[in-house]
């Protein structure tokens, strides 16, 4: 199995190094991954969306092929790298914001700290709307436990993908060893290990910074979109009742048969979904 990742465009940003992928023409759309993944979960996504759509999909700070931020890597400085990034694409108006788990946390933040960037917002079963998490993320808050549990391993990398999906289908060697190029990234494990201990702790997710991200979202008033899969084991679909009472102008829909990941296993119903609320 060769261990690299999928091949991809490069901007600098800042003197960083920022995998990234930018194809169609149109309106302009960004997609943000989840925690310890990369833009290659959008692959099918985006190129259904590049039809009309000037798409742009980006490995965040320290994640993928992108280098580390030089500071801590919290939700607010990884916000800030996506609209940076944005400004060296030539974006600098509004976008379609679309986020899927930690993804969907960071379009509700770029999105607050600067709203003439958010043309709307869609979150795919996005994190920030309940404290209960997979207990794998939780034991990384337990120090002793996190060098074993990120270490890159090809049983641990497929335990994670299986643990994504609905459909055992999709859990392909290609995704295994995207899963470990990733994991053997040599500043990997200290950007995970400094996201998680930022936005969660063994008990789960902090309440703090979801209590006031989503009081800013919902004074935004933007266009939104809440998506979940019914058989999510990363964050359950309980989420999905209390997005609704803190969001409730939000459009929502429930996949079943689905996991954490609606945009790889209902590409198309995704697609559609999101040219409805853009219409």
């Amino acid at each position: 199995m060769t261990v690299a990742l999928p091949p991809a465009d490069e901007r600098t940003v800042d003197g960083r190094r920022v995998r990234c992928r930018i194809s169609g023409d149109g309106p302009p759309v960004v997609l943000l991954h989840g925690i310890g993944r990369t833009l290659d979960d959008f692959t099918a996504l985006h190129a259904a969306l590049a039809r009309d759509h000037l798409v742009l999909v980006v490995d965040l700070p320290g994640h993928g092929g992108s280098a580390p931020l030089d500071g801590p890597h919290t939700l607010p400085a990884l916000a800030g790298a996506v609209a940076r990034f944005l400004d060296v694409a030539g974006v600098t108006g509004p976008a379609h914001l679309v986020g899927n788990s930690l993804g969907g946390a960071v379009a509700m933040r770029l999105a607050v700290d600067a709203p003439q960037r958010a043309a709307s917002l869609a979150l795919l079963n996005s994190a920030g709307f309940g404290r209960e998490v997979t207990v794998a993320l939780r034991l990384l808050a337990i120090r002793p436990l996190a060098p074993l549990l990120l270490r890159p391993h090809p049983g641990i990398a497929r335990r994670s993908e299986r643990a994504i999906f609905f459909d055992p289908a999709y859990v392909t060697e290609e995704r295994i060893a995207t899963a470990l190029a990733v994991a053997g990234q040599p500043h990997a494990a200290r950007v995970m290990l400094e996201l998680v201990r930022d936005l969660g702790t063994w008990r789960g997710v902090k309440l703090r910074w979801r209590a006031e991200l989503l009081d800013a979202v919902a004074a935004l008033d933007l266009p939104t979109l809440l998506v979940w899969g019914d058989r999510d084991l990363i964050l359950p679909a309980t989420h999905l009742a209390y997005a609704r009472s803190r969001l409730p102008h939000a459009r929502r829909h429930l996949f079943r048969d689905t996991g954490h990941m609606p945009q790889i296993e209902r590409t198309a119903e995704v697609e559609a979904l999101l040219r409805e609320l853009w219409a």
